[in-house]
């Protein structure tokens, strides 16, 4: 019987075990420059006895960035900075995956240097807030971007894919869920468009498989995980019938032979099942959900074949030795909203896009 605590091959790229540490939003990098810090290096090597490690998420350019102190990976000093985060990181035993991450409409002017506004599909305010250096703040009317902006932001992925690859990263995965870019070009209520980046399904999926060929083409397939949440309503998403486009995009990445397809925070576990049907891949599924983090109730999901890998979050943050721990049967810290504004190891402010 497989269990979570047994090494597998991810594509070329041996783990350790089946316990991956779920991405999580800090905001621990240097204002203004998006460049990883000390704190970062000490946070991702304290947790590096997870199988795999997803970093927090990771704006490809200026525009992406969401929220305040997010790091990029779209100049040199931040790739120089990933590079100290993953150098420790291998020096501990580990492996690490940067969260490319585009923000979209979900973020803010106050985020933004120079004038720019966030971007999105469609002129669509989402119907929600988001954290600035003076508080939260109501999302605006965001840029609708055209054609040619939208392949330049494909661009940014493939070019934020390879800066990966050059600070050491072991692969990358692409952000495509919780009402970001990408989802908010999946969802209807977000992309009103009418061209050939919406209107139809195959024009709602046609930016997240494009970003998928293009990180893939620039640093290969067995580097590439993508991370998508069906029907999640998080950041004022609304797809009142994802079976659909979720199974056409599934169908269109299928081929490709990424190294993962990562689901988290479905609302229908029976559209799970049959979506997973429709991706042949190493499976990474984060079981949290109805305002519980996952847990050790939830390894037996290994060992009953629904998963091949498990991300957990916010186990993570409480218990750096999460591993360790599992597989002891305890004792566990555990996890309280502290822990997510700014009660971690090192005290920095902590953003909620937590949804681990």
């Amino acid at each position: 019987m497989t269990t979570a605590f047994d090494p597998v091959d991810l594509a070329g790229t041996p783990l350790a075990n089946r316990i991956v540490m779920a991405p999580m939003t800090r905001n621990r990098a240097t204002q203004g420059g998006g460049v990883p810090t000390d704190s970062m290096i000490t946070y991702y090597a304290q947790r590096a006895t997870a199988g795999l490690i997803v970093t927090e998420a990771t704006q490809p350019s200026v525009v992406g960035q969401g929220y305040p102190f997010t790091p990029g990976l779209h100049t040199a000093e931040q790739v120089a900075g990933w590079r100290r985060v993953t150098d420790a990181v291998h020096e501990a035993g580990g492996r690490i995956f940067a969260q490319l991450w585009h923000g979209g409409r979900i973020g803010h002017p106050d985020v933004l240097p120079d004038g720019l506004i966030p971007v999105a599909p469609s002129p669509v305010a989402a119907g929600s807030q988001v954290f600035t250096e003076d508080g939260m703040k109501d999302c605006v009317t965001p840029h609708a971007l055209t054609d040619s902006e939208i392949r330049a932001t494909v661009a940014d992925f493939a070019a934020a894919a390879r800066n990966a690859v050059e600070a050491r990263f072991d692969g990358v995965e692409i952000h495509g869920a919780n009402g970001y870019l990408i989802h908010q070009f999946l969802a209807p209520n977000s992309n009103l468009r009418t061209d050939a980046w919406g209107g139809t399904t195959e024009g709602r999926i046609r930016f997240a498989v494009e970003v998928t060929r293009a990180v893939a083409d620039a640093i290969g397939a067995h580097r590439t995980g993508l991370r998508l949440s069906p029907g999640n309503p998080f950041n004022d998403i609304d797809e009142p019938a994802p079976e659909p486009l979720y199974t056409a995009l599934l169908r269109a990445v299928e081929p490709i032979g990424l190294a993962y397809l990562h689901v988290c925070d479905v609302p229908d576990h029976e559209l799970l099942g049959r979506l997973r049907k429709h991706f042949t891949g190493t499976f990474v599924l984060n079981p949290a959900g109805d305002g519980r983090p996952a847990g050790p109730e939830d390894l037996a999901l290994i060992e009953d074949g629904t998963a091949d890998l498990l991300a957990f979050g916010r186990q993570f943050l409480a218990n750096p030795d999460l591993p360790r721990r599992l597989a002891l049967g305890g004792p566990f810290n555990t996890p309280d909203r502290a822990s997510f504004y700014g009660g971690d190891d090192t005290g920095y402010l902590d953003y909620p896009a937590l949804q681990a």
